[in-house]
């Protein structure tokens, strides 16, 4: 409790990391006056914009700070778009395209989301650790799956069998009720 209160003393009273001072002489006295400071950064953050930018002298100075920093990087629309190498079949280039909105969108699985090929092979990690927990002290269960992953023709038909309605749309099938 007591270093609680101490980091928000010293927040409260930490002088500025950048002060600005000058010595004026009024009325034959010495006096010092701080001045502002204010900083402007003239950069272009939007990567790749779909649409062109304004030209320079046409755009205005933005506030930025930690409570707007999602709205303006929302208003911003950065983006970008390159080819990497194809590790994942080995053959050629994949193109990426990817826009933010926020810092959230920097996170692995964001950025594995916006990539159609990663986005499904995190949609099946997510899948088979969905699965690793349902199973999870049944006993037989992993035993079941065993015996289905070394029987191709078993897998196949299980993997052709009608999907109970509902679970075609990513959502979990209704409980049979039985008497």
């Amino acid at each position: 409790m007591a270093s609680s209160n101490s980091q928000k003393f010293i927040a409260r009273n930490r002088a500025p990391r950048v002060q600005i001072e000058y010595d004026v002489e009024i009325y034959g006295s010495e006096k010092k006056i701080e001045l502002p400071f204010v900083m402007g950064v003239l950069a272009d953050l939007s990567g790749k914009p779909v649409e062109p930018l304004p030209p320079v002298g046409e755009r205005k100075f933005l506030d930025v700070d930690i409570d707007n920093f999602d709205e303006r990087m929302k208003a911003i629309q950065p983006r970008v778009a390159f080819a990497v190498p194809n590790t994942l079949s080995g053959e050629g280039q994949l193109m990426v395209e990817m826009s933010f909105e926020s810092m959230d969108d920097f996170s692995p699985a964001a950025v594995a989301r916006k990539v159609e090929p990663l986005r499904q092979l995190l949609e099946a990690r997510t899948q088979l650790s969905n699965l690793q927990t349902y199973m999870d002290g049944k006993a037989g269960a992993e035993a079941l799956i065993n015996k289905l992953m070394q029987d191709p023709a078993l897998l196949k038909s299980l993997a052709a069998a009608p999907k109970p309605e509902g679970a075609v749309h990513g959502e979990a099938p209704a409980p049979s009720i039985a008497n």
